[in-house]
This record gives structure tokens, C-alpha cells and sequence, in this order.
């Protein structure tokens, strides 16, 4: 088994310069440069593959060029229900956690101005999208038998302690919460008829959460047995921005090509508050079978204040329109995950492993849409790869969607369901080489409705 495999499942978890079961610095970094690709339903439908399509609020987290597309104003918003799930093998045994969640994932508005009275700039566009970028409430569950014990004597017996050596089972349970928001404000306007051109600048807040406990279940030989619990916690909040600009360049009535840049997101003191820090790596709870005495060690909440700058990328696209019946669309995106960097303090090796053990992904988002009188029909596929340099196959993502559009004139009503596969570990004895990681392999789906309105 390749040990420093990334754990992913909506973001990623890199088992890596940890000595804890919560996640690392180095986590952290590429935990918050993900990005669920939350979206109206249209834009979901088709694989977020917009960035040479346009006319919608949520193209312009794509290409900020794509807002010049709208002909009028529109509002939209959209609703999303995602399933998440996750089953874990830890030595043989399997585990299923399943959690269903319900939110606002996506509200944005265009507002044309078509009189700009100047004979080579026309159709102005003014757009705000806000979206869910990162979605990080999920559950799992591990458990199973690695024969190792970490927790082996009880913190009171100071004379000729009795050791618990022998595993009977590990327990980890993960928890997450939180998520990071984006506000897009962009404007796009029409130069000379054929090239469209956009600027935005995109602004993020952050809130995150994770609760890991392990409990272990260890024995003597003789009966006499210790349970343990290993809590921590970590509390993270902060703002980032970033800003972006593109072109769509019409070639014909029929083709469109466009290319677009997002810069590094800047996240500014960042705050962190946690129970790991200066030898305290958690809050431990142990108890003993042929003892009536209960140990219980507290650690102290610490607060870290840290920048953290998360990659920026290119996407490159084409679009060919079959004039009012379809298209076919299809982007492809290039990102620095090398360029990850903390600052404020001293993240010398995270940053060394950010530069040596990661590399430059690549995303290719295709996708289609056919019109049938007020009813349209759509598809989309989207692969992500892994930026670990040791991944496998199965740990790059896969998403498969598919849409339906009604339109009732200015107002049309949008559905989709996606499909996302992915594989990865979680490695939750980092600091001990000869006990596996847990398998783990996650199914996420997701169905989005939203609504249109054109005036």
C-alpha cells in the first residue's frame, strides 16, 4: 500500500508531516484549495463546462468574459441536495457512513447596459454570484484491528504499571463542518461585436471545523482491560481574495473560443484554534477495567494566526453552437498546486512538500446542451486529477451529470443530478509506519434545482 496517497473526497487529506489524527498544516493547504463546482443547475448539468458558453451567473466562476453573453437582466438562484457516501476498510472490516445535506448552493444576478455610445463597446454586464466553492460537511467512520496499541499503560500507575499490549480494536470517527463562500463581482462588455472581454474580483470566507476522536481497546493478557479516548479539534476562520479576467472571441456565428485566468487566492490572517500545540495533541480520556480511577487529560486551546495562498489556474475553452437547437462545449484547466504557501510562521517543510511531492493538475470539464421547444436536455463530464505525484487511477475524480430545462418565456426551471467517484486514504497512526491507512472510497450525489428569471 502507497502510504502518502492523498485521502479525497471533496477536498483532500494528505496523511503527511502530521503527528496527530486531525489534519495537518500541509492538509490544510490543499484542503482549501478545492472546489466542488457548485453551480446552477444548467451550469452542473453541463459539466461546468462554460467558459466559452456564457450566459449564465454562475459562467463567470469560470470566465468572467461569459457575462457579456446576456442579451437582459437575470437573477437566479439555486438549491442543492447532496448525499455523501463513505465507506472505509481498515483490516478487513467495512464500514458504510452516509450523510445527506441541504443548502443554498448558488444566487447571482446580470444587469445589461446596452447604451454605452461608443461604436466598437456594447452590452456592459454587471454580474454578482455567490456560491458554496467549498462544501466540507461530511462523516466517516473506521474501524478494525491493526494488532497495534498505542494507548498501552494507565497515566496513574507509577510503580510497576501494567501494560496493555494487545489491540483488541481502533475506532476513529471524523467529522467536518464548515465551508468556504465566494462572492464574484465581474463586469464584461462586447468590443467590436466578436470579443468578449471580463474582469472580476472575487472575495471568500472561510470557516472550517474538524472533531477527531480515536478510541482504542487494549488488554493484558490477564483480563484486565483499557479503553481510550483521543480527541482534537480544530477551528479555522478567514477571508481570501483573488481576481480574474478572460475573453470569449467568436469566431463564427457557429464557434467560440475563450481562455481565462483566476489568480492565487490570498487568504490574510487566517486564525486557527486548537487543542494541538506544544507537546498537547489532544484531550485524552482512559479507563481501566481493575480500576475504579478514571484519567483524564485536558489540552489547552492554542490560536495560531497565519497567510495562506492557494493556487491560481488557467482554463482554456471552445464552444461550437448549433445555432438554436444546441452546443457542445468543452474547458480545460490547468492549476499550481506547487505554488501552495503558508507564511507567518515557520512552514518551511510544509511548503518544501507542497514544491517537491505535488504537482500542476489538470481538469477537463465537457459538456452539451439540445433544445426541444421549451424543453432542453443536457450532459456533462468532468475529470479531475489527483495532485499528488503518487496517486492512483481511482483517487482522480469523475463526475457524470445530467439536466432538464423548462422555459415558460422569461422564466425557466433547471434540474440536475450529478454523480462524483473518487478513492483515497486516511492514514489516522501517522506517526507510526507499520500500521495501514484506512481505505477509503466516496460516492457523492447531488441533485440541484434552480430557478431563472429574465427581465
Amino acid at each position: 500500500m502507497i502510504m502518502n496517497r492523498y485521502v479525497i473526497f471533496l477536498f483532500l487529506i494528505i496523511p503527511l508531516l502530521s503527528f496527530s489524527q486531525a489534519l495537518s498544516y500541509a492538509d490544510i493547504g490543499v484542503l482549501f484549495s478545492g472546489n466542488n463546482h457548485n453551480g446552477s443547475a444548467r451550469f452542473t448539468a453541463m459539466g461546468g463546462a462554460f467558459g466559452a458558453v456564457g450566459g449564465d451567473v454562475s459562467a463567470l466562476t469560470v470566465n468572467p468574459a461569459g457575462l457579456s453573453i446576456f442579451n437582459q437582466n437575470n437573477i437566479t438562484a439555486s438549491l442543492n441536495s447532496r448525499n455523501a457516501s463513505i465507506t472505509s476498510s481498515y483490516y478487513n472490516n467495512q464500514i458504510n457512513s452516509e450523510n445527506n445535506y441541504f443548502t443554498i448552493s448558488n444566487a447571482g444576478i446580470a444587469l445589461v447596459y446596452d447604451n454605452l455610445r461608443n461604436r466598437d463597446w456594447s452590452n456592459l454586464v454587471l454580474g454578482f454570484n455567490y456560491r458554496i466553492l467549498n462544501d466540507f460537511d461530511n462523516f466517516f467512520l473506521a474501524r478494525g484491528n491493526s494488532g497495534f496499541a498505542t494507548f498501552n499503560t494507565f497515566p496513574s500507575d507509577t510503580n510497576d504499571p501494567i501494560e496493555y499490549n494487545n489491540a483488541e480494536e481502533q475506532i476513529f470517527s471524523n467529522s467536518y463542518r464548515g465551508e468556504i463562500n465566494e462572492f464574484n463581482f465581474a463586469l464584461s462588455a462586447i468590443h467590436k461585436k466578436n470579443l468578449h472581454l471580463g474582469f472580476g474580483i472575487n472575495l471568500y470566507e472561510l470557516q472550517f471545523n474538524q472533531r477527531a476522536l480515536l478510541s482504542e481497546v487494549n488488554n493484558d493478557g490477564n483480563e484486565n482491560t483499557l479503553f481510550a479516548d483521543f480527541y482534537q479539534e480544530i477551528l479555522t476562520s478567514g477571508s481570501g481574495i483573488s481576481i480574474s479576467t478572460g475573453f470569449i472571441y467568436r469566431v463564427n456565428d457557429n464557434l467560440r473560443i475563450g481562455a481565462s485566468y483566476f489568480s492565487p487566492t490570498w487568504f490574510i490572517e487566517v486564525i486557527r484554534d486548537s487543542n494541538i500545540g506544544n507537546g498537547d495533541y489532544g484531550d485524552t480520556l482512559i479507563e481501566v477495567t481493575n480500576d475504579n480511577e478514571v484519567y483524564e487529560g485536558i489540552a489547552p486551546i492554542e490560536s495560531l494566526i497565519y497567510n495562506l495562498r492557494t493556487p491560481g489556474k488557467f482554463t482554456a475553452s471552445a464552444a461550437y453552437i448549433f445555432g438554436k437547437s444546441g452546443l457542445v462545449s468543452i474547458d480545460y484547466t490547468h492549476k499550481r498546486y506547487e505554488g501552495i504557501r503558508f507564511s507567518g510562521g515557520d512552514f518551511s517543510l510544509e511548503n518544501q512538500f507542497f514544491a517537491n511531492d505535488l504537482r500542476n493538475t489538470h481538469t477537463v470539464n465537457l459538456g452539451t446542451e439540445w433544445r426541444f421547444g421549451s424543453y432542453s436536455l443536457r450532459g456533462g463530464y468532468s475529470f479531475e486529477q489527483s495532485p499528488d505525484k503518487l496517486a492512483i487511477d481511482s483517487d482522480n475524480l469523475q463526475r457524470y451529470a445530467v439536466g432538464l430545462g423548462y422555459s415558460f418565456g422569461n422564466t425557466r426551471l433547471d434540474i440536475t443530478y450529478s454523480d462524483a467517484n473518487r478513492t483515497g486514504l486516511y492514514d489516522f497512526y501517522p506517526q507510526y509506519n507499520g500500521v495501514d491507512a484506512a481505505d477509503l472510497d466516496f460516492n457523492t450525489q447531488n441533485f440541484t434545482a434552480s430557478i431563472s428569471v429574465s427581465f
